[in-house]
């Protein structure tokens, strides 16, 4: 204990340098901004700044307290966008757009965003004091984790979209399926065969992720709102001076905390990323609440906003946990962020937070911090964002079709990707019309390469023995809790139809 508060008292004393405070104040404002912006998120966020960061000839520690900061703020600001346009700034805010922009629809757009900012900040808070108390413990279990106990937690993961988003368990999972398929395009990894590319060498390194998000949800919606205008069904939206109350957050606690611990225990396991986190916090609280409010998921609960929300922050502070002290990447942003650190020729691993005191428990206190200055950036800022609900419609439709192709010709620089994300995002209308949810669309092609990959490892290392997959009672423990999460549902409801017939 002795030696956390005397790194605590090292890294506030490099944290609270005038230069290094503006520092993370700077890092969370233009990360909300970045964030807000559809597509961005916090990996492009961090990429785009970090040549700047480097040729203006920071120091190690201050350089890395402003990328943190543009990290934690595009967390933040990518819910802006999920809330307000229904269009999720990255992959992690996919969850948030199914209760927090039915929210902002009927009229709750400030409470919506601004108990978006409380979750996030008390779940980045928790995440931090946990990494400070245990996160090396934490990360030498989780760089025990083998292949296949990759591919057992991808099966839960898969398992839990079942009972996780949409009206028809069937859609579900087929709306996932679907984003498995778009997963498997590309030049195979291990064979280097072309994989569904039909001839289109645009297509050979796959699909971006960028283009899928922004396709099925931002052009996707675009469509929806000219086919509203065509039909003369468009309504203004509704916008009141909404904002969160103490006794929402005090009713909200328990979910919040839970959310958290999930999202912290997932970020810092190696490659999983904020996505899953939030996707596995939703699932939970949806399965904790009782029948008659887990109805009421999809459609505006703000326990369906808050769990998301806490967990996917908590997952960004438990992606740095890995990186710090083993070198391993929790995240895509981490993993650039561990370039960064290599850049200043720094070598992240167990012995950093002894060699480095003032970079490692630096940045540690800079997120203490950073977590306030979103806070106090944000709330007042909730007004604000609410009132661009009152741009009429015929302004907002082009605002997202500008918004959608620049962002993705900025990143990728081919005009391929904008047929590409029109044709997603046609495609993401259809399945609208046909009442699919997006949201497993997007799960299963993020966590798609991360299934096959750590299954073909699995394999190799077995070489071809399936057996391999059920050897550790860490994937056996996952299994079980993915049948009963499929099978326990099914059970209850046959049982509590027996007892009304009773």
């Amino acid at each position: 204990m002795d030696a956390i508060l005397s790194g605590l008292s090292t890294g506030f004393s490099v944290a609270l340098d005038p230069f290094n405070l503006l520092l993370v104040m700077v890092g969370c404002f233009l990360g909300t901004l970045i964030g807000a912006l559809p597509g961005l998120g916090p990996i492009n966020g961090v990429a785009i700044l970090l040549p700047i960061a480097y040729g203006l000839n920071f120091p190690p520690e201050s350089a890395l307290i402003l990328l943190a900061g543009i990290y934690y703020g595009a967390e933040y600001g990518g819910r802006i966008s999920s809330i307000l346009l229904n269009v999720p700034g990255d992959a992690s805010a996919v969850m948030t757009t199914l209760d927090g922009h039915p929210m902002a629809l009927r009229g709750e757009a400030g409470k919506a965003l601004s108990t978006s900012a409380v979750a996030s900040f008390i779940g980045g808070t928790i995440a931090v004091v946990l990494m400070t108390l245990f996160g090396p413990l934490l990360a030498s279990v989780a760089v025990g984790f083998s292949p296949a106990n990759y591919v057992a937690l991808m099966v839960f993961a898969f398992a839990s979209l079942a009972s996780l988003v949409g009206k028809s368990t069937v859609k579900t999972l087929l709306g996932a399926l679907i984003g498995l398929m778009l997963a498997t395009i590309g030049i195979d990894a291990n064979t280097g065969v072309p994989r569904y590319t039909f001839g289109i060498p645009d297509l050979l390194a796959g699909i971006d992720f960028l283009i899928v998000v922004v396709g099925l949800f931002g052009m996707a919606e675009l469509l929806h709102l000219v086919e509203q205008q065509v039909k003369g069904t468009l309504k203004s939206l509704p916008v009141d001076k909404s904002f969160v109350q103490a006794a929402d957050i005090i009713k909200l606690r328990w979910t919040i905390l839970r959310s958290s611990l999930i999202g912290f225990i997932i970020g810092v396991l190696p490659g999983t990323g904020a996505s899953v986190a939030s996707a596995v916090a939703y699932g939970t609280e949806k399965r904790l609440a009782g029948p008659e409010e887990a109805k009421s998921f999809g459609t505006g609960n703000i326990r369906g906003l808050a769990a998301p929300e806490a967990a996917n922050n908590a997952a960004a502070g438990g992606a740095m946990v890995p990186m710090l002290t083993l070198g391993i990447p929790g995240s895509g942003t981490t993993a650039i962020l561990l370039g960064a650190l290599l850049m200043f020729n720094v070598q992240p691993g167990p012995l950093l937070f002894t060699q480095k005191p003032e970079i490692a428990w630096g940045l540690v206190a800079s997120m203490y911090i950073g977590n306030v200055a979103l806070l106090v950036i944000n709330l007042p800022l909730v007004g604000l964002f609410a009132r661009l609900l009152t741009i009429p419609h015929h302004y907002l439709t082009p605002l997202i079709a500008i918004l959608a192709f620049i962002g993705i010709y900025t990143i990728v620089g081919n005009p391929h990707d904008l047929f590409l994300i029109t044709a997603l995002g046609v495609f993401g209308w259809f399945l609208r019309k046909l009442e699919f949810s997006l949201a497993p669309v997007i799960l299963g092609f993020v966590l798609g390469s991360l299934f096959e990959n750590n299954l073909r490892r699995a394999l190799s290392i077995s070489g071809g023995d399936w057996a391999i997959l059920t050897e550790d009672w860490t994937s056996l423990v996952l299994y079980i809790l993915a049948f009963a999460v499929v099978f326990a549902p099914i059970w209850l409801s046959r049982r509590a139809r027996r007892a009304a017939a009773a």
